[in-house]
């Protein structure tokens, strides 16, 4: 496809600016998870685009991409690919939460583990912000001015996707569903606390549902969490202690594990999870590009 190509350019332009901004040398490999798509591991794909070859070969850098592939191949759902990252890297905390454009979570209890996407929430959020002009909702005002549509909340909270308790994941689509739901109310105002309530009630139901909430600590990142009104009607439904860490690990966390994914399978690792994907099992994933 075009877009694949002409996005891995500009990604390639991009990075070897950053590179000579920041004075970096010997770069290893990139690791780019890409942009996705499509995501239907019920029906064996998943695209993201952003060729790696392209990216390779216009920065002379040695590229991985497509983490998620080989874990759809193996039945998996292909998400989530943080966790191996969060397991690793992040293990002070009981839980990390990223709020994107889908809301995923990490769920640690002494030795098992858990991790799948709980909602659509920026998709929601950033979509109805445009009824008012504006890409996002800044701190979550406009939802501060709305109100509650209880009626369409519940209708939102009754679809199947949260009733499922098996290994899961959300595809970009699926946030039409919940829009076209929230279309019902007229208000943006409204549709935009109708769908902060929804989202956090599915995240506060996913925290209250282990033990011992009042000593467990959820590190949040993820562009959703510089919205403060958000943030404080997740606070209010449950006792875990939200931690809100600085400006670059809320925007970069993502970015970095995927480097760390990327380490990983440089050196032929496991970095995606069978108990976490229900794939058939855990795999070492990505394609590599060599420069």
């Amino acid at each position: 496809m075009q877009q694949d190509v002409e996005l891995a350019k500009l990604w390639a332009i991009m990075i070897k600016d950053f590179i000579k901004k920041n004075e970096i040398e010997n770069v290893d490999f990139i690791a780019s998870h890409g942009h996705t798509i499509f995501h239907e591991p019920q029906n064996n794909f998943t695209t993201q685009i952003g060729n790696g070859a392209t990216i390779a070969a216009l920065t002379s850098i040695s590229t991985i991409c497509d983490f998620r592939s080989t874990d759809v191949a193996l039945g998996g759902q292909g998400a989530p690919l943080v966790p191996i990252g969060d397991l690793q890297l992040f293990h002070e905390f009981d839980a990390c939460l990223n709020l994107g454009g889908i809301c995923n979570i990490t769920l640690k209890n002494e030795n098992e583990f858990s991790a799948f996407d709980i909602a659509p929430c920026n998709q929601l959020l950033n979509f109805f912000a445009k009824e008012l002009r504006k890409d996002f909702d800044e701190n979550g005002n406009f939802a501060e001015q709305g109100n509650v549509n209880f009626e369409i909340s519940q209708q939102l909270n009754d679809l199947d996707f949260y009733k499922n308790k098996t290994a899961k994941s959300l595809s970009n689509q699926y946030s039409n569903a919940l829009i076209d739901i929230l279309q019902k109310e007229n208000s943006p105002e409204n549709k935009l606390r109708t769908a902060v309530e929804h989202i956090a009630f599915q995240i506060s139901s996913v925290l209250n549902s282990s033990e011992n909430n009042s000593n467990k600590k959820c590190l949040v990142t993820g562009g959703g969490a510089f919205n403060s009104f958000l943030i404080k009607k997740i606070q209010a439904k449950t006792d875990w202690q939200i931690i809100i860490p600085n400006k670059k690990l809320i925007a970069f966390k993502e970015a970095l594990i995927f480097a760390f994914s990327g380490v990983l399978r440089w050196r032929n690792e496991t970095n995606v999870l069978q108990k976490i994907t229900a794939a058939t099992k855990d795999s070492c994933s990505g394609a590599i590009y060599l420069s």
